[in-house]
């Protein structure tokens, strides 16, 4: 894992997953091309880019597909989701699971092309500042990054009530499951794997009483799904930490 692949990766991170609003996914997914938001987006991945690049001039071409391939990538997509929900409206949500897999392994593909250009060897020692990205990148995929990928896996089988905001605090669900990663992530790196079960046993107490209640088994399999996956990826995601920092 170089160093220039590190800050690329936390650029397109921060551009993907942090810095854009609702209000610029919902104009790219309705005017693909031709959509200001889209424009935005690119322009904020040219300046991460081109901080992750130190402004040096050298690196101009790298900067040049990176923006371009993400503007077309983007692109692609929408039109590919409008369509699925012109032609394919039963099966939309799974279209559009599907283009956003695609569309986060095209970006990092093109990520790693651009590496290539630069870098004689992949096979780099870890030095403190790549310790450093490799743990802000952790941190982000633990909590927005993650947040997004599990909204995007289970909406799917999301019950009616579970958007009932009347009966619980606003994005609450969301900041839980990021503190219930982050400390996994503080368990794996102590060498404390028992805090996990610990953490799990917690969670499924004070879940237990609204499942009582509910009487509703989708309610009770959707949050159970939620829970899995949500610790599988901290766990795979701490894991992924430990081996390049070692």
């Amino acid at each position: 894992m170089t160093l220039l692949f590190l800050k690329l990766l936390l650029a397109h991170l921060v551009a993907d997953f942090v810095i854009q609003p609702l209000k610029w996914i919902q104009d790219k997914e309705q005017k693909a091309f031709a959509s200001t938001g889209l424009i935005f987006h690119a322009g904020i991945h040219a300046v991460l880019y081109a901080i992750a690049f130190s402004f040096n001039p050298e690196y101009w071409l790298g900067l040049v597909i990176l923006v371009v391939t993400h503007y077309l990538i983007d692109g692609f997509k929408c039109m590919a989701g409008r369509y699925a929900d012109n032609y394919s409206r039963p099966e939309s949500m799974v279209n559009r699971r599907t283009f956003f897999v695609i569309d986060q392994l095209l970006h990092l593909a093109v990520i790693a092309f651009v590496v290539s250009l630069y870098t004689t060897s992949i096979s780099e020692w870890v030095i403190p500042q790549e310790k450093i990205l490799a743990l802000l990148i952790a941190v982000l995929l633990l909590t927005r990054v993650s947040s997004i990928i599990i909204k995007v896996l289970i909406s799917r089988w999301a019950p009616l009530n579970v958007y009932d905001g009347d009966h619980s605090l606003a994005n609450a669900g969301s900041f839980i499951g990021m503190l219930e990663r982050l400390f996994i992530f503080v368990f794996i790196l102590t060498d404390n794997w028992h805090g996990i079960g610990f953490l799990l046993a917690a969670k499924s107490v004070f879940r237990f009483g609204d499942l009582k209640e509910a009487h509703d088994r989708k309610l009770t399999e959707y949050i159970l799904i939620g829970t899995l996956i949500s610790f599988g990826l901290a766990i795979a995601v701490s894991l992924g930490y430990i081996y390049w920092i070692q």
